[in-house]
């Protein structure tokens, strides 16, 4: 039996407002009912009706027990919450399926340090986009919208390994880039047992 190549485990990063869910969404509606990629959803502190991505709410201290547990492949504290990937994405890299996960730009070090093959698709766009995205939510308040449209000016992941996608046209070009980000058929497929 031939052994089999180790998945891709996709980075999906940038500021608030950039359209990332968006982009997922509409690459797992493709690429997810073959089985060749996974997209795992993060596990977030924070209430499951309040709005925005889907994700699996959790407490505090389950968060923290889960944690301690080894129970995360990446995790990360921003805005006040605590977010993570389950640990369960190393056997599915490990089968050869290519792994997308929404992430913190802050995730990323940590991530070059434990997975390869890996790539950084990094999703932005203008301020102004930005701002109006944010706002359309409804989940911030204006302090709130300004303090994460400081945080996008942020320093961006660099390196070999990143991809960037400036999603201000239509969604139709951001899906078919992002689509070529992730290599949807360039990548080897895991083999059908």
């Amino acid at each position: 039996m031939a052994e089999v190549a180790r998945g891709t485990l996709f980075l999906v990063v940038g500021p608030s407002g950039a359209g990332k869910d968006t982009l997922l969404d509409a690459a797992r509606a493709v690429l997810a009912p073959d089985g060749a990629y996974v997209f795992p959803q993060r596990e977030i502190t924070r209430p499951a009706d309040a709005g925005g991505e889907a994700h699996i709410a959790i407490d505090t201290q389950a968060f923290a027990a889960k944690k301690a547990a080894g129970g995360y492949a990446l995790c990360w504290d921003a805005h006040g919450l605590h977010y993570g990937i389950d640990a369960d994405i190393v056997s599915e890299l490990a089968a050869g399926r290519h792994v997308v996960c929404n992430v913190s730009r802050g995730a990323v070090e940590a991530a070059r340090a434990c997975f390869q093959p890996m790539r950084v698709v990094l999703v932005t766009a203008s301020l102004a986009t930005l701002a109006a995205r944010i706002a359309a939510r409804g989940r911030e308040s204006a302090e709130e919208i300004e303090a994460r449209l400081l945080r996008s000016a942020a320093q961006e992941p660099l390196g070999p390994d990143v991809s960037v996608i400036e999603n201000d046209a239509t969604l139709e070009e951001a899906v078919a880039a992002f689509m070529a980000a992730l290599g949807a058929s360039a990548l080897p497929r895991p083999t059908q047992h």
